[in-house]
């Protein structure tokens, strides 16, 4: 798979803050990635580096495997990191038609884009009359209108109400369903699981993780469990090697385990030792939870 993007030990520092303290990871062709962390965590850091606004103070980051310097490869990038900022008095259509004589961008590529972020119908209405979430949505197309490899969005639903979050989230799905790579930076933790293939966790300027959104949230599992004898159930299962934590909870117990098991085969573990289930279900981490797990446990220098 193609590499769109490397970043390697980039760090960024603000006077005495450290901002960005050597973090490192790839963005691969085809994928929707977010940059997750809370406020403060490096994302519009990060994203402001490698969109050379802000300047590194050491690392190294290059776009497409190296091949273009910089100011070549942002043509080919699509990028929303700010409020939008459009000329009130003017249409949609008018707006985009002075972004396509900066960029030397055909105008028929103006309906086309208006059509996707679903504001076709409006397109000869004044900005000044969208609402916020139109706004984005306008911002979006302007950013598609070249055609990038990758759109870049800081915060996208940030402000919206829940129909204008929905409305981008589709929109989101729909471009990447033609195989534009998108990279969004997020605070919202549903935001991400519900768009992203990919996620890359910063805290304070760190990288936590980085991998696939369900290796994330899969990377560790509970069963709850129940039988007629908890004690004598609890005591067979602190045998069993791939349990690490066992919980009572009410009436079943809650079993964490430290690699993938299934609950067959763990009913048919407990069988033998003469423990009959009347209650088996595996349960799997959300992404919030496995989030404030690696938030709270991993610490910095």
């Amino acid at each position: 798979m193609d590499t769109i993007l490397t970043i390697d030990n980039l760090q960024k520092r603000y006077g005495k803050v450290q901002a960005l303290k050597g973090i490192s990871f790839e963005i691969k062709k085809g994928n929707v990635y977010g940059i997750l962390g809370p406020n403060g965590s490096g994302k519009s850091t990060t994203l402001g580096i490698i969109l050379d606004v802000v300047n590194k103070t050491s690392g190294s980051y290059s776009w497409f495997g190296g091949t273009s310097n910089t100011q070549q490869a942002l043509k080919k990038v699509g990028a929303i990191i700010e409020r939008p900022n459009f000329y009130p008095y003017m249409t949609a259509y008018q707006n985009l038609k002075l972004v396509c004589d900066i960029k030397q961008i055909p105008y028929s590529k103006i309906d086309e884009k208006l059509q996707l972020v679903e504001l076709i119908e409006r397109k000869d209405s004044k900005f000044r009359t969208y609402s916020l979430g139109m706004k984005q949505r306008l911002a979006i197309a302007s950013a598609l209108l070249n055609d990038p490899e990758i759109l870049i969005l800081d915060e996208p639903t940030n402000g919206l109400d829940p129909q204008g979050i929905r409305q981008i989230r589709d929109i989101i799905r729909k471009i990447a369903a033609t195989g534009t790579t998108i990279l969004l930076a997020s605070h919202l933790l549903d935001e991400v699981e519900k768009v992203c293939t990919h996620a890359v966790v910063l805290r304070r300027g760190e990288v936590l993780y980085t991998g696939t959104v369900t290796g994330m949230t899969s990377n560790e599992g509970f069963f709850e469990l129940k039988a007629d004898n908890l004690p004598q159930m609890k005591e067979a299962l602190a045998n069993h090697p791939a349990v690490t934590n066992i919980e009572e909870k009410d009436d079943k117990l809650v079993v964490v385990l430290s690699q993938p098991v299934a609950g067959s085969e763990l009913n048919r573990y407990l069988f033998e030792k003469g423990i009959c289930l009347s209650h088996l279900v595996l349960q799997k981490h959300s992404l919030e939870e496995q989030f404030i797990q690696l938030t709270s446990t991993k610490t910095t220098n």
